[in-house]
């Protein structure tokens, strides 16, 4: 079973997913990544989202950022939005995921914000998992 699911709406968005998927490496966290688009497969978007056994979504998007929302829109599981920078500085897409409606939320990380929305992802599992917890210490202390 995947834990994490990172989806990414293109291909150039595959450096930020392989930026997350070295962080979640490091905690022995599995994941799955896929692209499918928001707006180019929303049919194969909904199905994955409705039958992917990950506890958590990393949602990769740029410019109108659609992604983390539409995941959002289909599941009451965790999910993470990282803007990433196309133009206008991904301030763009920083607000199109930062401003989702009530009770449709999507938690969001800085602009290219990629390892952080892996550490989020790794926090949120922890919660449930002593082991994950104890690895997340360790991260922090070694970062001191």
């Amino acid at each position: 079973m995947s834990k994490v699911a990172i989806i990414i709406g293109s291909d150039s968005d595959k450096e930020l997913s392989d930026t997350t998927a070295s962080i979640l490496k490091e905690f022995s966290v599995e994941y799955e990544q896929r692209t499918l688009s928001a707006h180019r497969n929303p049919k194969a978007l909904a199905q994955y989202v409705e039958t992917t056994e990950a506890q958590v979504f990393i949602c990769i998007a740029g410019l109108a950022a659609a992604l983390p929302g539409a995941v959002a829109a289909q599941t009451i599981k965790p999910v993470i939005g990282v803007p990433k920078e196309v133009k206008l500085g991904g301030m763009d897409a920083l607000l199109s995921i930062v401003q989702m409606p009530t009770g449709v939320p999507v938690a969001t990380v800085g602009i290219d914000g990629a390892k952080n929305a892996a550490l989020l992802a790794v926090e949120i599992l922890a919660v449930h998992d002593e082991s994950l917890k104890k690895k997340l210490l360790d991260y922090r202390d070694r970062r001191r």
